[in-house]
């Protein structure tokens, strides 16, 4: 059993590598798709904007079941739900492999945004209680170094499986690395304390719906579907909303979290975050087809132009993580989207015919502002929430993650739909403006007062 403490120090090292293998794995195969997308569009005969449903497929899923999955964890256990996540995204990868068509594929991915939902909306709440609160920001900091590997190794080795396979390995990849998690999961994961209260089935049905329809009412939207199912898609989403706050009202833990936005300092730092990953969802959803279709780029030399900015996202995550243990997370993640915006602009700005070089610089600047912001945001989000409301506070962090991505994709296939011909350097600007508007909210942190919920 887990203390705030943290785990002995026998116990701390095998339980970060589990974590850490499980959340490269999910991070390593969101990377490999966004850069493969336009080889995948080739394979299974899809355009470049119905392809971007790969990806809607997996984070539709996701965003819709996160909180259900947290509030899950506090129920069952975090250690239960991360295990039964790493199963069923197993499962799911082997099937996305097998798939022949894009309706089969975005199937498959549904499933494996399941398993991967419930991986990460208690992998903040598992860190909380592995690390000792006094370097719990340099535990947040080897988290978000994880995540900078996965995300550089994940444009190269896509490259790398492309130039010898076909595109069903990029899925078929995840079957042993998931077995290998599993394995370390099952071993080292701490014991977390449960929460008194049951389960409410029909409030996660529709948490689930809220979301699952709102994300689903802005796909159509963006992608030009007949008004009336965008409205109607809204109005379920607006019914499932209501309906959930009706039923939860009162709920000591309740799954939509609303409590939690009470905190001045938690709803910024849920702002925040939404900000900065739907920039990166804009970038890294629309770069491949920047750097081939417009710039005259392989799809491997593509691989490695994209390296530096997830390569010096990892190495700034170490920096930050430590910094956070010393400095406001508002100041950090303050600066870190600035220069994050700066890169976007500059990236927005390259001409054809740009060498590697001037390519790899900007990259780099956008990976040195994420990565600043990444580490003391994560910490800000979990340390501002009380800690019996740790499971909720974990499923914040990953929804916020989602929605800011999926609001970048949905933002991709808007722009390449009306923009044909200059949509990624409008995503790439779009960006830009998110990245700002993330620092103003970074920056409000420093005059927000304590949290007092209790």
């Amino acid at each position: 059993m887990s203390t705030m403490d943290g785990l002995p120090r026998n116990k701390l090292v095998p339980a970060v590598i589990a974590v850490s293998l499980a959340v490269g794995m999910a991070t390593l195969d969101t990377a490999i798709v966004n850069t493969a997308l336009p080889t995948v569009a080739q394979g299974i005969g899809a355009t470049s904007a119905s392809v971007i449903w790969v990806v809607n497929a997996y984070q539709l899923a996701m965003v819709a079941t996160l909180l259900p999955f947290a509030s899950l964890g506090g129920v069952l256990g975090p250690r239960r739900v991360y295990l039964g996540g790493l199963l069923v995204f197993v499962l799911a990868s082997l099937f996305c492999g097998l798939a022949w068509s894009l309706p089969t594929l975005a199937l498959a991915r549904v499933v494996q945004g399941l398993g991967a939902a419930a991986l990460m909306s208690v992998n903040a709440v598992l860190l909380r209680h592995i690390y000792p609160s006094a370097r719990l920001g340099r535990g947040m900091g080897i988290n978000s170094l994880v995540v900078g590997l996965a995300f550089t190794l994940g444009p190269t080795l896509a490259s790398a499986i492309l130039s010898v396979a076909s595109w069903h390995w990029l899925f078929l990849i995840n079957v042993p690395l998931g077995l290998l998690a599993m394995w370390m999961a099952a071993r080292n994961l701490p014991l977390v304390d449960r929460v008194p209260h049951p389960y409410d089935t029909p409030a996660a049905v529709l948490c689930a719906g809220l979301f699952g329809f709102a994300v689903l009412a802005l796909s159509s939207g963006v992608q030009g579907n007949h008004g009336g199912l965008v409205a109607l898609e809204l109005a379920i989403a607006l019914g499932c909303g209501l309906a959930l706050g009706r039923r939860q009202a009162g709920h000591p833990a309740p799954m939509l979290a609303h409590d939690l936005y009470r905190l001045p300092v938690f709803a910024l730092s849920s702002l925040t975050a939404v900000c900065a990953f739907c920039t990166q969802g804009l970038a890294f959803v629309a770069l491949p087809f920047l750097l081939q279709e417009q710039l005259g780029h392989s799809q491997v030399a593509t691989g490695y132009l994209i390296t530096p900015w997830p390569a010096v996202v990892a190495l700034m995550a170490l920096i930050a993580g430590r910094l956070s243990d010393r400095f406001a997370p508002g100041l950090l993640g303050g600066l870190g989207l600035l220069v994050l915006s700066l890169g976007m602009g500059a990236l927005a700005l390259l001409q054809p015919g740009a060498g590697a070089w001037d390519i790899g610089w900007r990259m780099a600047l956008c990976g040195a502002g994420f990565g600043f912001f990444q580490s003391p945001n994560l910490k800000a989000l979990m340390t501002s929430a009380p800690v019996s409301r740790s499971s909720g506070a974990s499923g914040v962090v990953a929804t916020s993650r989602l929605v800011g991505q999926t609001l970048g994709a949905a933002l991709v296939a808007l722009c390449f739909h009306f923009f044909t011909g200059a949509g990624a350097q409008l995503c790439l600007w779009l960006g830009c403006g998110f990245a700002l508007l993330g620092a103003v909210a970074s920056g409000a942190r420093l005059y927000a007062g304590q949290p007092t919920l209790r």
